[in-house]
């Protein structure tokens, strides 16, 4: 999911898909990662002889799940119980499983760092000599190099695949279409360039609604996205593994985008929602009260809306703006999120191995991306069958950075807070930058 490039596969990143959520887990899972290791020895599995138990993170995608899992037990006999745990407290309860030994026969596969722990306790499958074969093949090439852990991975795991994954997600912007159309605005004709869509969110702004809002928490997100105009991957991973300063030409007007929003005054409210419900804040003023024009969020949470505003529907979606004085092609972030890894101890992983590979057929995934919806791992799903909102991403699903290392959570704290300090006129981007670096060090 990128430029057709023929680099070496990428490490999983937390960076792939990392929400406010994703980076509380990460910070949980990497606290655990000696609890887990010191009890890795042992078997355990929830599921019965009879029954494969499925511990599900997702609340957007849990319908459609429980509808194919039935479908699967109608056409194999193969009773699947789907523990639809949700996004608060799946982490902690996967920990507890793991350490009492009673591991579920599958579980939701989030961002690497959440995951390396159970991964080097010995709790997922490798799946890599199996996706050489017929199964590997139907994957976007991307989604497996983002989900391979290289012999260098900051994580130290095991060299290999550990997860199957359904969805290709990716972050962007989301408009609302009827406030664009009220503003004179087309929101099927995407900004060419950043100055445009910040000229687009001031006539928003002019028509008496909030323009543009993102979390503090994706603010990392938003700047690596942007980044991309400036810098190759290869020099994106210099950055993230401390080769390269943060005070560089390319950061300093990566940066410059956080002043030209805020000086445009088309930040919603004037600040960025920080906290633990800070995303879902954002996303609640969009898709449930139509609050806000538009938004930088991810791909999936246009399944979180059709669960929690299935009556929203007149919204559409673009990548971030390119840069007006950028000198790289622009790429997405993203790589792979929704998936699922199998236990290896459980007695029912053949059976639970079997259901993953149903799930990531072709077939089901074109029901995940009609119910859910999402962009589909799968390079066999025809384009029709992904919705009209996630287009307008999907149409540059194939550009996405691949990028070896990501920054390390003591830099990206330091980001969030330093944007914040940004938009609020605290600090400036020189001095943020200096924070990174500082935070760089310190890692």
């Amino acid at each position: 999911m990128r430029r057709d490039h023929t680099a070496e596969a990428a490490s999983p990143t937390a960076a792939t898909f990392l929400s406010r959520r994703g980076f509380l887990g990460a910070v949980g899972g990497g606290l655990a990662a000696t609890t887990l290791a010191a009890c890795g020895s042992g078997g355990g599995s929830t599921g019965s002889g009879s029954e494969i138990v499925f511990m599900n993170q997702s609340r957007g995608q849990a319908a459609a799940l429980g509808q194919l899992a039935r479908k699967y037990t109608q056409q194999t006999g193969v009773k699947i119980k789907i523990d639809d745990v949700g996004p608060a407290d799946f982490l902690t309860k996967l920990q507890s499983s793991s350490q009492s030994h009673n591991m579920p026969d599958i579980y939701s596969a989030m961002d690497s760092f959440s995951m390396a722990p159970y991964y080097k306790a010995g709790w997922a499958m490798d799946l890599t000599e199996r996706m050489k074969g017929s199964w590997g093949d139907t994957f976007r090439p991307a989604t497996l190099r983002t989900t391979t852990f290289t012999a260098d991975n900051p994580q130290h795991v095991k060299p290999g695949i550990y997860s199957a994954h359904w969805e290709s997600p990716a972050l962007g912007i989301f408009v609302n279409a009827s406030m664009f159309k009220a503003a004179g605005l087309d929101a099927d004709q995407p900004p060419a360039t950043m100055s445009e869509f910040i000229d687009q969110l001031r006539k928003i702004k002019k028509s008496g609604k909030d323009p543009f809002w993102f979390a503090a928490s994706l603010s990392n997100q938003l700047v690596q996205s942007y980044a991309s105009n400036y810098f190759t991957d290869e020099e994106l991973n210099a950055t993230f593994t401390g080769k390269s300063s943060w005070k560089s030409e390319g950061w300093r007007r990566t940066f410059q985008l956080l002043v030209d929003l805020r000086d445009a005054g088309v930040i919603s409210t004037g600040s960025l929602p920080s906290g633990n419900s800070d995303n879902p804040n954002v996303e609640k003023a969009f898709f449930n009260n139509q609050g806000v024009a538009a938004i930088f969020d991810g791909t999936s949470a246009v399944g979180v809306a059709r669960a929690t505003a299935p009556d929203f529907t007149d919204f559409r979606s673009f990548p971030v703006p390119k840069a007006d004085d950028g000198t790289q092609t622009p790429r997405l972030v993203g790589g792979a999120a929704k998936g699922a890894a199998v236990n290896p101890r459980s007695k029912n992983a053949d059976k639970a191995l079997k259901f993953v590979q149903w799930l990531t057929d072709p077939d089901q995934q074109t029901a995940f991306a009609k119910e859910v919806p999402l962009i589909p791992s799968a390079r066999a799903v025809p384009a029709e069958n992904i919705p009209q909102q996630l287009t307008g991403i999907a149409a540059k699903v194939s550009d996405v950075q691949l990028v070896a290392n990501q920054m390390n959570q003591q830099v990206v704290t330091a980001l969030q807070k330093g944007a914040e300090a940004i938009v609020l006129k605290e600090r400036s981007v020189d001095q943020v930058l200096g924070d990174l670096d500082t935070a760089q060090r310190r890692a």
